[in-house]
């Protein structure tokens, strides 16, 4: 019979994979919880309706949609924020604010398995809900910042790319463009860094039929540094222009200021975005994003609750373990074993068991042999499973109330009574001998 492949676009995670993963997700959810942020999660589907009312079309295409036996439309999640807003909306009267929420999600989308993205992935969330000031703008991109130096990314490496949807929104107005015109010109503007210039001029051509409307939002997005971006800006746009310059000055403030810049191209592709926007990337941009994220203050009134403010992030982990990988500083999070119980003598077996048991039950990890093996054998066992100490029955003496604990780094043995040392074997294990 033929071997059944994983699905194209999913991973399967071998124990030395999820080491990996574990030790990402460890990271994400430190950073969260200094940050002040709490765990929440959700189902793993939905109602249909919950992505088709605002999520947008390039997240729509990409569901993974079903039917129940009742006939009720259901897709799995491709992204938790609406998930997020729902929950948000049931208790929104009860919940107090800023709610700072993060999540730890498995998502899937139907979409091309290409470097850097999958069918199912993990994806780090953060949130705070209730608070419209560019301080909470600021702390999102900070906490996104602050775990990546942690995991030894430096401005070297990486850059927030940071722009806003409002902003641009009373510029291309000021331009001429009708607020209908809006979705059509963010998504251009969200394929500029992806496509080639001959493809791009050609889709903007036929995005925006008017040649004179179209050479002037070409030419806006010329603007290269926040510095000529206020020299420039018309009056309509200069509020949403003084907010970034104050979101500039609290991330100088948090000390990562030289993490970010200015990007006018940034718009993010889901639709439900309406302020500060950001997605940061790899310094040399030979990857996707890493993160991307900003303000979504009309989401929940749009699933049916009252107008909130919000603004979060997401990060994937696929593009960041690439990259982590690609600058050797991806580490796991394996745990060793505490104790691996050999018995030197076969009539021992029975007490190699019970002992292991005795040390699980203290709170220790402890395994041992299930076959009958030479001393040896059992020892390169032990540190096969990467234990940190050996505890032999039966080594010096058939005597069974005494043991031998072997320190498997060092080398260096100790042979005590078996009661002492299951009285205190963190004391043992704490001094190395």
């Amino acid at each position: 019979m033929e071997k059944i492949a994983p699905v194209r676009g999913t991973r399967d995670f071998y124990p030395e994979q999820m080491a990996v993963r574990n030790w990402i997700m460890d990271g994400w959810r430190a950073v969260s919880r200094r940050n002040g942020f709490e765990e929440y999660d959700a189902p793993i589907f939905e109602y249909l309706q919950l992505y088709t009312q605002k999520s947008g079309e390039e997240i729509v295409s990409q569901l993974f949609a079903m039917q129940d036996r009742g006939g009720r439309d259901l897709a799995i999640r491709p992204e938790i924020t609406p998930s997020l807003a729902r929950m948000i909306n049931q208790q929104i009267h009860s919940l107090p604010r800023p709610v700072k929420w993060f999540s730890v999600p498995r998502l899937c989308r139907a979409e091309r398995p290409q470097k850097g993205r999958l069918r199912e992935f993990f994806q780090w969330n953060i949130d705070i809900i209730g608070d419209d000031s560019p301080l909470a703008d600021a702390e999102s991109i900070f906490t996104a910042i602050d775990y990546l130096r942690s995991v030894g990314l430096t401005s070297r490496d990486v850059v927030a790319k940071i722009s806003s949807r409002s902003m641009l929104a009373a510029w291309l107005q000021e331009l001429g463009a009708t607020p209908q015109e809006l979705d059509t010109i963010y998504a251009l503007l969200d394929k500029r860094a992806k496509l080639p210039e001959e493809t791009f001029q050609a889709l903007a051509v036929e995005k925006i039929p008017e040649a004179g409307l179209r050479n002037k939002i070409l030419e806006l997005f010329q603007i290269d540094s926040f510095e000529k971006l206020k020299a420039s800006a018309p009056p309509a746009a200069q509020e949403e222009v003084a907010r970034l310059e104050t979101l500039f000055h609290l991330l100088e403030v948090m000390g990562v200021r030289d993490y970010c810049t200015f990007d006018i191209h940034i718009v993010r592709g889901l639709a439900y975005y309406t302020g500060v926007v950001f997605e940061v990337f790899d310094r040399g941009a030979e990857l996707r994003a890493l993160c991307g994220g900003g303000r979504y203050d009309n989401l929940l009134k749009v699933l049916g609750g009252p107008k909130v403010s919000a603004t979060g992030f997401g990060m994937g982990d696929v593009v960041l373990e690439i990259l982590l990988r690609e600058k050797n500083l991806l580490q796991t999070a394996a745990v060793p074993l505490d104790f691996y119980v050999i018995d030197a003598a076969a009539e021992l077996g029975e007490q190699t068991v019970q002992t292991a048991c005795q040390l699980r039950g203290r709170g220790f990890s402890a395994a041992f042999s299930y076959k009958r093996l030479p001393l040896g054998k059992q020892l390169k066992q032990a540190s096969s499973q990467k234990a940190r100490f050996a505890v032999i029955l039966g080594q010096e003496t058939i005597d069974s109330r005494q043991v031998t604990i072997k320190d498997m780094a060092s080398g260096l043995q100790k042979t005590i009574a078996l009661p002492e040392f299951l009285a205190g074997p963190d004391k043992v294990f704490a001094a190395g001998t």
